[in-house]
């Protein structure tokens, strides 16, 4: 199973690599959305996770463009928090807009792999 992470913070990428190395041996990295959307269009992905305010491409144009090209990728989508003037949150759009789980940050191991499971499983 091939699962691409996506966060423009060095260690967010390095705790999920940790918790999703039980899950995966072909763990992928993008440091944003434009570079992840890349590795989409050229490598098959099996799953993706992907934080929402980055530079260059945030996660919900990232997950607007995926769901064009890749329609039924599992996408989980990870947030601390933030939204559009107050009234909705970015993970509510995300889920709106295609990802299959969301998960505030911070999130534990266990929650992060129970998602996995769930999609594998489906």
């Amino acid at each position: 199973m091939k699962i691409l992470i996506v966060d423009d913070e060095p260690s967010v990428l390095k705790m999920l690599r940790k918790i999703l190395k039980s899950e995966s041996d072909d763990i992928l990295e993008a440091v944003n959305g434009e570079e992840a959307l890349l590795i989409c269009q050229e490598k098959d992905v099996d799953i993706l996770i992907t934080d929402i305010v980055m530079p260059k491409k945030h996660g919900i144009d990232l997950i607007m463009e995926v769901k064009k090209i890749k329609p039924n990728l599992p996408i989980v989508a990870i947030s601390g928090g933030g939204g559009v003037t107050g009234r909705f949150d970015y993970l509510e759009i995300a889920e709106l807009l295609g990802a299959k789980n969301i998960l505030h940050k911070p999130f534990d191991a266990s929650e992060l792999r129970d998602v996995i499971h769930r999609i594998v499983s489906s």
